[in-house]
């Protein structure tokens, strides 16, 4: 059974850092491509953060480059997202996904595990 659990969110001022991590069980990380994704209150879930399956090669929204890195520790079987020079913007729930059935890694139905997710508040 496929598992994700996040962890690492909290509250940060602007231009703060944060390393979310998500732990997964039922699978291998190295065998999917996996993603972070974030919903503001009364938002749409958007993709951030996609790592693919095979040369590990990465997709980023275009409002987090530069600010946010995806990687993945097989031997932990984890996954993980920093987060630097935060904004008041970034403000929001993350979740980690896996599982992605193709098409736009940024569709939220484009993946079909989530976990519970971890929240993200960064002060002005």
């Amino acid at each position: 059974q496929v598992q994700l659990v996040e962890s690492g969110g909290g509250s940060v001022q602007t231009g703060g850092s944060l390393r979310l991590s998500c732990a997964a069980s039922g699978f291998t990380v190295s065998s999917r491509s996996m993603a972070w994704f974030r919903q503001a209150p009364g938002k749409e879930r958007e993709g951030v953060a996609a790592m693919y399956l095979g040369n590990g090669g990465t997709s980023y929204a275009d409002s987090v480059k530069g600010r946010f890195t995806i990687s993945r520790d097989n031997a932990k079987n984890t996954v993980y997202l920093q987060m630097n020079s935060l904004q008041p913007e970034d403000t929001a729930m993350y979740y980690c996904a896996a599982g992605y059935r193709g098409g736009v890694w940024r569709d939220r139905g484009n993946f079909e595990h989530y976990g519970q997710g971890t929240q993200v508040t960064v002060s002005s």
